[in-house]
């Protein structure tokens, strides 16, 4: 095992120099959590260099550096950790690994260097599953975190100590960042490109990736039909298609959800929260919320429209479920995604 030295003082970044991004490599770590934010900070310095400003240099380090391989079977040339513990650097970005609730336990030394490595940078972010590392590494105690939606239960039971973040595309929690799923990476890099270089360089570096600028942290990280379909929820498929055609009535409450799937309202109330999760009056919400996303993504319509088509009944009863969910309000929401706005909704957005 290699020797840990003692932590160094931080460095402070100077503003005429690259910034330095280091990634944290492992055996069987994901390759696009690694990449995909990677190509962010590389294309940002790019954008960067155009204007005769420094950018970033990215580095990968393993423990003992060499040849790391990737999840998928790509290696990866890494440099040696420990020299970095005393070098300076700004940013420290852990990947994650499909495996990594199995494998955590092999992770011991590896946690230990991050610790220290953290306690270095001015804010050290994960990708995916990379949040286990940093849970590991005590870095997430008393903070909202994000993680793959499909191992939020995992990093709740085994770090109760963690406020875990099941919707959220990103979560910052003062220089810590935590993201989503593999291509939240990519999310997330962008949302520390903003923060160092402002909106026009992340702009820029969207457009060359085609990527969208950028997914607001509380956007939810899939539909609501989808995850539902993806639950143990099999006998409500018929009353989610359902549903979704008839959001739009005023008065549909739990009781026509019930009346629906040809149950008692308490049966109904028991079995739906134990098969997806939530209760009926929250799967309402949810998909309203949804139906409103698409319009005012795809849509012309003005925003009180909207909120009434899609059973809010009212624009103030949407922006709250907006503002709940999302963190953002309908208005925001369509500046960032609408494919075209409306000259009248930019305006009253600015008002």
């Amino acid at each position: 095992m290699t020797d840990i030295p003692q932590i160094p003082t931080p460095a402070v970044h100077s503003l005429d120099q690259p910034r330095t991004v280091l990634f944290l490599a492992y055996p069987h770590m994901g390759l696009l959590d690694l990449t995909g934010a990677q190509t962010v900070f590389w294309a940002a310095s790019k954008a960067q260099a155009a204007k005769g400003l420094p950018g970033y240099r990215v580095v990968t380090a393993s423990l003992e550096g060499g040849l790391v391989a990737t999840a998928e079977g790509l290696e990866v040339g890494t440099e040696p950790l420990l020299p970095w513990l005393s070098e300076p650097f700004d940013t420290l970005v852990v990947p994650g690994a499909p495996e990594i609730i199995r494998t955590l336990p092999d992770h011991g030394e590896l946690v230990a260097f991050l610790r220290l490595a953290a306690a270095r940078a001015r804010r050290t972010a994960s990708v995916c599953s990379g949040t286990f590392l940093l849970a590991a590494a005590g870095l997430l105690d008393g903070r909202r975190a994000a993680t793959h939606w499909a191992m939020c239960d995992a990093l709740s039971q085994r770090f109760p100590a963690i406020e875990v973040d099941a919707e959220s595309i990103f979560v910052q929690q003062e220089q810590v960042w935590t993201s989503a799923g593999v291509s939240a990476g990519i999310d997330l890099a962008l949302a520390l490109v903003e923060a160092d270089c402002g909106r026009e360089v992340a702009m820029t570096v969207a457009r060359e990736l085609v990527v969208f600028l950028k997914r607001p942290g509380g956007q939810a990280q899939f539909s609501e039909l989808l995850k539902a379909q993806g639950e143990d929820s099999a006998a409500f498929d018929a009353l989610h298609l359902w549903l979704g055609e008839h959001l739009g009535e005023a008065h549909l409450s739990v009781e026509h959800l019930a009346q629906q799937a040809c149950m008692s309202l308490r049966n109904f109330t028991r079995v739906y929260k134990q098969k997806t999760g939530r209760t009926p009056a929250k799967a309402i919400e949810l998909f309203r919320l949804e139906a409103a996303r698409r319009l005012l993504e795809n849509s012309a319509q003005h925003i009180e429209q909207i909120a009434r088509q899609c059973g809010f009944g009212n624009e103030e009863r949407m922006r709250l479920a907006f503002q709940r969910h999302l963190a953002v309000t309908p208005r925001d929401y369509r500046a960032r995604f609408a494919r075209s706005v409306p000259l009248a909704e930019i305006q009253g957005s600015l008002a």
